[in-house]
């Protein structure tokens, strides 16, 4: 099942509820995971597989930037802005 990508809430309830689950912390939606926790570039891998398939969005290029998945909140603009607007 695919998350909408044009509610941002719902959106960030997702990734949030992932981040916390997988790093067993509870994390404001603008603080740096990687910074704070020393999380692993095997980690960013993980979230890339799981925005893919949890948003039906494809990541790669230009927006394969750690810069992207530092935050829940740039995480959220990222796959607001690859899934576009759904919205019949």
């Amino acid at each position: 099942m695919t998350v909408p990508t044009d509610r941002p809430a719902d959106v960030q309830a997702a990734v949030l509820a992932f981040v916390e689950a997988r790093t067993k912390t509870s994390w404001d939606p603008g603080a740096d995971i990687f910074a704070a926790g020393g999380l692993s570039s095997l980690f960013a891998m993980e979230l890339v597989v799981h925005l893919e398939k949890t948003f039906g969005i494809s990541i790669g290029g230009a927006d394969m930037r750690l810069e992207n998945f530092r935050t829940v909140d740039s995480m959220v603009g990222l796959v607001t802005r690859l899934g576009g607007d759904t919205r019949a």
